[in-house]
């Protein structure tokens, strides 16, 4: 699963709900909450490590935009230019190669997932969100809410776009917001969508689940429905 949505509205929260649900927590951002967690997490290799011993839980790798960046320090310190040498920087290894090289990275990550799925092990990814201009064949194009992980826009080493194609369940959360002369005005309401809206990227494999309200940061009972 993806879990997405703006900082501060909850989701690592809403995630500990999910059935024997551990972090990796990667940003230090379940500080505030009585949760599992799996020991310091410095590298790549040890949050790989960490996934591949796992059994019947369900992980949390909080956040997935932050295991990019662990991805991307472990590819510069692993993965020479082809000319020999290892680079400063992911451009420095010449056009769209360096993006490659962090997708086939990242790619190990979603195959370690899917083995420990075998083990019954679940897994919810948890990114910050960010406005993305998406294609509209039909019109002009327009921004939506997307997975804060690395875009080509060729569709090529999209690391955001594999890894919502890998998910069987996208989740958003957004506050709720209502504008009026141009301004916009919340309620401190919240809304978990499962399927996806010119405003966002949303999904599910199964039944489709309505548009639910969250406003009390107790009520997990999203995951029955997920899990059912």
């Amino acid at each position: 699963m993806v879990l997405h949505g703006e900082g501060g509205l909850g989701k690592s929260t809403l995630a500990s709900f999910a059935p024997r649900a551990i972090f990796a927590d990667l940003e230090g951002g379940t500080s505030h909450l009585d949760v599992r967690r799996l020991k310091s997490i410095p590298n790549w290799d040890a949050l790989r490590s960490a996934i591949q011993r796992l059994a019947d839980c369900t992980i949390v790798v909080d956040t997935g935009t932050r295991g990019e960046e662990l991805a991307l320090d472990w590819t510069l310190l692993n993965i020479p230019h082809e000319k020999g040498g290892l680079v400063r920087r992911v451009e420095d290894y010449g056009f769209g190669k360096g993006y490659q090289h962090l997708y086939d990275t990242w790619l190990h990550l979603l195959a370690d997932l899917d083995r420990a799925r075998e083990r019954g092990v679940s897994s919810i990814i948890v990114c910050h969100t960010c406005a993305s201009e998406a294609p509209n064949p039909a019109g002009e194009d327009y921004l939506r809410h997307e997975p804060r992980l690395q875009l080509s826009k060729s569709g090529k080493a999209s690391i955001r776009s594999r890894t919502y194609e890998w998910a069987d369940h996208c989740l958003f959360v957004s506050l709720d917001v209502a504008s009026k002369d141009g301004k916009g005005r919340g309620s401190g309401t919240r809304t978990i969508y499962s399927s996806a809206l010119p405003t966002h990227l949303a999904k599910t494999r199964g039944p489709a689940i309505p548009p639910r309200p969250w406003n009390d940061p107790r009520d997990g009972s999203i995951w029955k429905e997920i899990y059912k």
